[in-house]
């Protein structure tokens, strides 16, 4: 059986960072950033791709193997 990852994001560079809320909308009462997690920074390596550890998204870089 084959999972897939929760929220997959194709970018053009190889080092990306997650924070985990940089898709959530915030408003004047409310921190995205309060509902992520620790800002890490991650390397795509060969296979093309890169899951965070903390929330599982998927980056993905263009042209790469492991974009189909």
């Amino acid at each position: 059986m084959i999972i897939s990852a929760p929220e997959t994001v194709k970018t053009q560079t190889r080092r990306v960072s997650c924070d985990g809320a940089t898709a959530i909308r915030g408003s004047d009462r409310f921190k995205p950033s309060a509902l992520g997690h620790p800002k890490v920074y991650l390397e795509i390596d060969e296979t093309g791709y890169v899951d965070c550890g903390y929330c599982d998204r998927r980056f993905v870089l263009e042209g790469g193997p492991a974009d189909a």
